[in-house]
């Protein structure tokens, strides 16, 4: 059996109904799981760009970007290595809080450079961008004070440089 690694794909679609059913099927029927779909709108509204982390076989992935790319409405789909993108999540992490906590939460989330979102007398609820390591730090620095939601956008990611994403 082949090792299962996590992969990041990103497409260029037709903008029309059906297509992020057609592109989750592909992944089904070759048993890889989406840890994350995100999709938008590109700067031609006519199309859209879709990033997917799956976690499968590099072998089997081969033969999903193939079938991909044959899918009509599907301009363009590529892997991309960490090297080659920027890649960033949003996160949303609501902690309980009190009196003697508050203080402790805020310089953690300083520490991160969360944005504070939302204050009450029992919650605190911040937002944090980066890499998936950098939200699963701020987590677990704030896990001891009790973790009541977590809300995350899945990966976006771009090309560096001059290359043009999905393209």
């Amino acid at each position: 059996m082949s090792e299962q690694t996590k992969h990041n794909i990103s497409l260029y679609v037709e903008n029309k109904p059906g297509v992020t059913i057609r592109i989750s099927l592909v992944f089904a029927r070759r048993g890889y799981n989406i840890e994350s779909f995100v999709g938008s709108r590109s700067q031609d509204p006519r199309y859209s760009r879709i990033n997917i982390e799956a976690t499968g076989d590099s072998k089997t992935l081969q033969l999903m970007l193939e079938q991909l790319n044959r899918l009509v409405d599907v301009i363009h789909a590529r892997e991309y290595s960490d090297e080659d993108v920027i890649q960033k999540e949003l996160a949303l992490i609501k902690v309980h809080c009190n009196s003697e906590t508050r203080t402790e939460i805020l310089q953690i989330a300083d520490a991160f450079k969360c944005r504070s979102e939302d204050i009450s007398d029992t919650t605190m609820t911040f937002q944090v961008t980066g890499n998936t390591s950098k939200i699963e730090a701020v987590r677990k620095m704030l896990d001891k004070f009790g973790i009541l939601e977590v809300v995350r956008t899945g990966k976006v990611l771009i090309a560096r440089g001059e290359e043009e994403t999905s393209w």
